[in-house]
This record gives structure tokens, C-alpha cells and sequence, in this order.
């Protein structure tokens, strides 16, 4: 199934018409809007989505908080996985079942709606995620609902898939290996350490390369085409290495690298959960500055 569905689509699916490749369950649309406000010491503050959400959303969807529910809050890292149980009650509270058709989106940057992809992903579950997310939504005109709305409680059920998340060992074994491609999906000035924050020490895990997540978008902000992509993760070499392991900050805008490169149909990507918020806390773990 491709990751994305586009607002022609999802209006049609909506309208009753065939979605393209859906699952042949009924519709469930999720809207994962997060905001990270700059603060200090930095580098920001999580400020829940849900007041846009009740302002204006896609008719029919259901706000789902990726912070609070479908995080370990016990953790000292922002957004990290909680345990399987935890996610499959959460989400069947949020009235996903096995076989719905799950279309997410943000009202900002598409990173919250991928990172909830890729979440599912990683239990089993094929979701797709909104191209150009709500801002797309509503330059076309298209209805806009307020007010809260919920979907019936649900029966999820999990089917954890093995390799689509890697821990701070599998990253700093890869550090040398030919066979890994690291790929760091922050802005150049926070991969070269020239930004004014960072993540307690500045600069990028060493050997890593660079393909920030706004390369990925076009001036619609949709996801370039495959064919527009696959340049520019094999000018990183990223499609030269058998494995790529995506980071970020906190595992969110690395799942925009993950869903371009499943796009293209790489079939090895893994996601580092922790991130630079683990990688950078650490001392004894390798970094780098410059390009």
C-alpha cells in the first residue's frame, strides 16, 4: 500500500468512492498535530495540537495525542515508545480496529502524521499518511468541521514487526560500518553544530550524514515524487548501503526520511527512538561537527 493518500483521494473516500489500495475496513482519520515552541534552555517545549484541532479539522476525524498517549511519559525523553500493550489499549481506546483504513495528517509539518505511521508500521498495521496534511486540506477549500469528535472504541491488536526501530547499541555499532547508512533528518545547521540550539552538545552522531526533512517537501508542501527523491538519498549514499538508520532530535522528523525512503522502495529502514535527546546526553557516545 503507498504510505500516502492524497486530499482527492481522502475527499473521495469520504464521498463513498473507492480509496485507491484502502484496507476494506471502514474509514478511521486521525489528526497527531503536535507543536514544539522554542524555549530555554532548549531546544523547545511539546505544546499539544488539540486547541487547533477543536478550531478546525477534517470532518470525521478524531484527535489522537501523541505525547501523552502514546508515549512513555515515565521516560526522560520526549516521545519514546512505550511498551506494546500500552499502544494497542491506547489505540483501541482511539477506536482503530485490524483492517480499518487509518489516514493520519498534521496541521503543521507532516512529521507528526509520519512518526504515527510509522508507529503503526511497527505494529503491523498499514496506515496512510495525509500528503500536504490539513494545510493542503483547506487551501483547497475543502469542508472543515470544530468541536471534538470521537470514533467507537476499538479492538486493536498488535503485530509487532522486528527491525523497524534501533536502540543507542545498534547506532554506535554502526558507527564505521560500510554496510549501515546513518541518516540525520535535522536542518544543516543543527548536523554541522552551527545552530544556536542543540541537544546538549552540538553537532551529529559521528559518520552520520545529512538529509533534512524539508528536502523531502515540494512548495505544496507534499512529498516530492520517487522519482525526485532517489537523487537526493543517493547523493548521501544512502541507497548505496544494505541499511539506513534515520534520526532526529526525538525520532519524529526522522520518520519523514523512513516514509521517503519506503517510497522508494528501500527495504531496510530502521528508526534510532532515542535520538539526539539520548545521543547527545551521553558523553561517552560519539559525535562530530561540520558538514
Amino acid at each position: 500500500m503507498n504510505p500516502l493518500i492524497s486530499t482527492q483521494a481522502l475527499a473521495d473516500r469520504m464521498a463513498g468512492a473507492s480509496s485507491g489500495g484502502a484496507a476494506a475496513g471502514p474509514l478511521r482519520l486521525f489528526d497527531a498535530t503536535v507543536h514544539l515552541r522554542p524555549d530555554v534552555p532548549g531546544p523547545y517545549r511539546v505544546e499539544s495540537g488539540l486547541a487547533d484541532y477543536l478550531a478546525a479539522h477534517i470532518p470525521g476525524a478524531a484527535f489522537i495525542d501523541l505525547a501523552a498517549e502514546l508515549s512513555d511519559t515515565r521516560s526522560t525523553l520526549r516521545f519514546t515508545l512505550p511498551g506494546i500493550d500500552h499502544l494497542a489499549a491506547a489505540l483501541s481506546a482511539q477506536g482503530l480496529r485490524n483492517g480499518d483504513d487509518c489516514v493520519v495528517y498534521s496541521s503543521t509539518t507532516p512529521m507528526w502524521a509520519t512518526r504515527l505511521w510509522w508507529m503503526l508500521r511497527s505494529l503491523g498495521f498499514a496506515a496512510r499518511v495525509l500528503d500536504g496534511g490539513l494545510p493542503k486540506w483547506r487551501a483547497e477549500g475543502r469542508p472543515l468541521a470544530s468541536g471534538a469528535e470521537r470514533h467507537d472504541a476499538g479492538d486493536f491488536s498488535a503485530s509487532p514487526q522486528p527491525g523497524l526501530w534501533a536502540d543507542r547499541d545498534e547506532v554506535l555499532a554502526a558507527v564505521g560500518n560500510p554496510g549501515v547508512c546513518t541518516l540525520n533528518a535535522l536542518t544543516a545547521s543543527l548536523h554541522s553544530g552551527t545552530a544556536e540550539v542543540h541537544y546538549g552538545r552540538r553537532g551529529h552522531i559521528q559518520g552520520s550524514v545529512n538529509l533534512p526533512y524539508p528536502a523531502l517537501l515540494d512548495e505544496a508542501g507534499c512529498f516530492r515524487s520517487a522519482d525526485e527523491l532517489r537523487p537526493l538519498f543517493n547523493a548521501v549514499g544512502a541507497l548505496a548501503r544494505p541499511r539506513v538508520i534515520c534520526y532526529c532530535g526525538g525520532g519524529i522528523a526522522a520518520t519523514m526520511d523512513a516514509l521517503a525512503l519506503t517510497l522508494i522502495g528501500h527495504a531496510n529502514v530502521t528508526v534510532y527512538d532515542g535520538s539526539m535527546q539520548e545521543w547527545a546526553a551521553d558523553p561517552a557516545l560519539p559525535m562530530a561537527t561540520g558538514a
